[in-house]
């Protein structure tokens, strides 16, 4: 019998990415699952202390072996912005468009386009706290291209190839980006657990 455990996300986008990267050899349950429809603090000012936040609420309140991630567009000429407040960097509607469009505005004249996208992953499991972290380097192109993905991925140019996330589509997206790394090393804690 697979192990259950709860992703502690309400992003679709997420939730599928992931259940694609773990396979079978997980049952992983959605928020929606456990039928929890509360706000979940993500006060904290780094990613892992988000993570920490969201994963810990679910297993005191609910009792779920469970995982939550953050992430956040690290871009080096902007200080690490927009970082833990990447969902909404543009205001707090978590608007992908005004997200973008904010941060080409703020490198306009900047040569330095080096970025990274950064996850880390909390998981709590049999009362224990374990954090994974992925990192994907690449750099912000000047317009959008592609339709695929979600966020930053139109503007974002991994290493190493000449297309955006968006125009790489998900199945070579899940190999290479940062929540893949992150999530490959929670399934491999997670096999040899």
């Amino acid at each position: 019998m697979n192990k259950k455990l709860v992703f502690v996300t309400n992003n679709a986008h997420k939730l599928e990415e992931i259940s694609q990267i773990l396979g079978d050899k997980i049952d992983l349950l959605s928020l929606k699952d456990i039928n929890c429809q509360e706000d979940i603090p993500e006060t904290a000012d780094t990613l892992e202390g988000n993570a920490f936040q969201k994963a810990s609420y679910i297993h005191q309140k609910y009792g779920y072996d469970c995982f939550a991630d953050d992430t956040g567009l690290e871009v080096e000429a902007l200080n690490g912005e927009p970082g833990v407040f990447s969902a909404r960097y543009a205001g707090s509607g978590h608007d992908s468009e005004a997200n973008m469009q904010k941060l080409l505005q703020n490198l306009i004249g900047k040569t330095n386009r080096k970025a990274q996208f950064r996850t880390s992953i909390c998981l709590i499991i049999d009362d224990k706290v374990h954090t994974f972290e992925g990192i994907c380097k690449g750099i912000i192109i000047e317009e959008k291209r592609g339709e695929t993905g979600f966020g930053y991925d139109p503007i974002f140019v991994p290493e190493g190839y000449e297309n955006t996330f968006a125009e790489l589509g998900n199945d070579i997206k899940n190999q290479i980006s940062h929540r893949a790394k992150a999530v490959e090393a929670l399934c491999t804690y997670l096999k040899n657990e």
